[in-house]
């Protein structure tokens, strides 16, 4: 039997001084900080024992594009940031996973590279509805669809009746279907995004782009009862329609991502297509009332949507003719080994505590993508367990990144928290060692 003692442990209670009994991989039990074992890996006073954190909105983008971003590199970084499993997304890959076939790709592409666990969510596109409900029953987490285009031609966008026939697929089978919530007509409408002005692109994507989209997609969840998550919340303009809907009763979640908590529109350079993303990170008011939607209930997780690629699809080269253009860029932010710190930074400055911060990265992102037995430090549970020294300060370098490209609006800030270990499945990850292992969302100590 393994013990890790530490003075500070984040529970689903709160934290307290504990020891944490692990055998074969598990959680046995939480006994007093005094009655450790002898052989008790200790923590440094001020260090604390949070639950190994489950990030559920990932880009991988093996096989098609690894250049952009593989296993190897991605679960490497996760990692180093102390994310114990990760959901990868089922576009930008080739081909996307949304058949069975397309997921057994993914899974053989994974195999003998990860550091991390990793499991799948399946797609939702036109013509695919057949698909599902094979793809639910190979383990997948769930459905992602987008309203608009993607910005990947493998991966097209759901019309109305196609999204009213998938909700109605995934409903018939109590499946989870995650949205990219953002109207095509309302973006049509307004100014294309060009040229180096951050302002421009933020115009380009409206916050009613995000309102109309979740309306729409809460009107299907009422008639068709399919539960409803819309990822990457950015608008606090859409705050009180998701309020009213859970008031209401219906089966919907949201969450949102670091750099909208974190970063603001009144800091992002013109020509700094390294913050770009969709939606766009917005004003400082609208960050305080995203902040506030998560000390309600209204937002129910934070994830990093780490969306990489090859830095020539940022335009930041010098000698790009469209560098620095926010119409040309890729749109994605690279943060899968940076969730904690980042937002760790903003939640202290906020007087935010840990045991939150931890609902929000660790068991919020399970419970979403039905991964039982982890996000949590509890008896049965996983021995999954992220070290983590709040107190401690870096300067974040480009040479930290284990991520493929050392590409990230981050570089240069003071964060706090220093992840000082990541454990799986009860022993600490050592430097380059691969012992993830594939997850089917749903099974039994998954």
């Amino acid at each position: 039997m393994t013990a890790i003692r530490a003075r500070r442990v984040i529970t689903p209670d709160g934290e307290r001084p504990a020891t944490v009994l692990i055998r074969d991989g598990l959680i046995v039990s939480l006994a007093d900080y005094q009655d450790a074992p002898d052989n008790a890996v200790g923590l440094a006073d001020g260090d604390v024992l949070l639950p190994g954190l489950v990030d559920s909105h990932v880009h991988v983008n093996e096989p098609g594009r690894t250049e952009w971003e593989g296993f190897a590199t991605a679960t490497a970084a996760a990692a180093a940031g102390g994310v114990t499993t990760i959901v990868d997304m089922p576009l930008n890959s080739i081909p996307p996973t949304v058949t069975v076939a397309a997921l057994d790709e993914k899974r053989a592409a994974a195999a003998g590279q990860l550091q991390v666990d990793v499991a799948f969510w399946g797609g939702a596109i036109p013509g695919n509805v057949a698909d599902l409900r094979p793809l639910q029953e190979a383990g997948v987490a769930g459905f992602k669809c987008f309203l608009l285009p993607s910005g990947s031609g493998e991966f097209p966008p759901l019309g109305g009746s196609e999204l009213a026939a998938a909700m109605t697929a995934i409903a018939g089978f109590g499946g989870l279907l995650i949205a990219h919530a953002e109207d095509p007509d309302v973006i049509a409408a307004a100014p294309p995004a060009h040229g180096r002005q951050y302002a421009g692109f933020l115009a380009s994507r409206p916050p009613d782009a995000e309102v109309r989209a979740i309306e729409a997609l809460l009107a299907l969840t009422r008639r068709t009862g399919c539960r409803a998550h819309i990822v990457h919340v950015s608008a606090a303009e859409a705050l009180p329609v998701l309020r009213a809907a859970k008031a209401g009763g219906l089966p919907v979640s949201a969450e949102t991502c670091p750099h909208y908590l974190t970063l603001r529109a009144e800091d992002v350079p013109d020509g700094g297509t390294e913050f770009k993303c969709c939606p766009p990170i917005r004003d400082e008011a609208n960050r305080a009332q995203l902040w506030a939607a998560l000390l309600d209930g209204t937002i129910d997780c934070v994830v990093s949507d780490h969306s990489p690629c090859p830095p020539a699809d940022k335009r930041l080269a010098g000698g790009d003719p469209q560098r620095g253009d926010f119409g040309a860029a890729w749109g994605g932010i690279a943060s899968v080994q940076l969730g904690l710190p980042v937002v760790w930074t903003e939640a202290a400055r906020r007087g935010i505590g840990l045991s939150r911060v931890a609902r929000w990265l660790a068991a919020g992102p399970a419970r979403l993508a039905g991964l039982a037995g982890r996000g949590s430090i509890a008896a049965g549970q996983r021995a999954d367990f992220c070290v983590f020294a709040p107190d401690e300060t870096f300067v974040l370098r480009p040479d930290m990144l284990r991520q493929r490209y050392p590409l990230t609006p981050y570089l240069g800030q003071r964060l706090r928290g220093v992840v000082r270990e990541t454990w799986l499945a009860g022993a600490p990850v050592a430097p380059g060692e691969r012992r993830g292992q594939l997850v089917r969302a749903g099974a039994a100590g998954a």
